[in-house]
């Protein structure tokens, strides 16, 4: 009995020390910020859909923009960006088909990540996007949509 009591004990402090190993070291990224892979080049380009042309990423899943974002900033934070994971690189964004280099932008996030922008719309994923093509955070709340190669949000 007195060895299971240890070995439970045991168990529960090695748990406890590995969380407390997750919850410390403030300057670990967000882990929900979607990262190019090994300095992997993003692309950006146009699809069209049934709700008509809209930007994607060289994967061809789609890119939103969030009504409360105002002049190029973010304004999606914390529990946000665990369902809105932000679109992030390293380098300048590729100006695929359909889009307009010039309207690119690379903004500085609060927690270090540089974040893709169109026309001062920050693009975004939505986590319940399962596969390229899909549009399930369309319209979400009013105030997630698509963007257009304009853009403008797809609302």
């Amino acid at each position: 009995m007195r060895t299971r009591t240890v070995s439970i004990a045991a168990i529960a402090v090695t748990a406890l020390l590995g969380l407390s190993a997750c919850t410390q070291g403030e300057e670990e990224p967000d882990s929900s910020v979607k990262r190019p892979v090994g300095g992997q080049q993003v692309t950006v380009k146009v699809a069209e859909t049934d709700i008509g042309k809209i930007l994607v990423d060289q994967s061809g899943r789609t890119l939103y923009g969030f009504t409360k974002d105002k002049e190029g900033a973010s304004a999606c934070s914390e529990s946000c960006i665990a369902v809105w994971p932000a679109l992030v690189a390293d380098k300048d964004p590729e100006a695929g088909s359909g889009t307009d280099g010039k309207l690119f932008e690379l903004i500085d996030r609060a927690e270090g990540a540089r974040q893709v922008s169109y026309k001062d719309w920050p693009l975004y994923y939505y986590a319940g996007d399962a596969v390229p093509g899909d549009l399930n955070g369309q319209g979400l709340d009013e105030e997630w949509f698509a963007v257009a190669p304009d853009g403008s949000l797809v609302k």
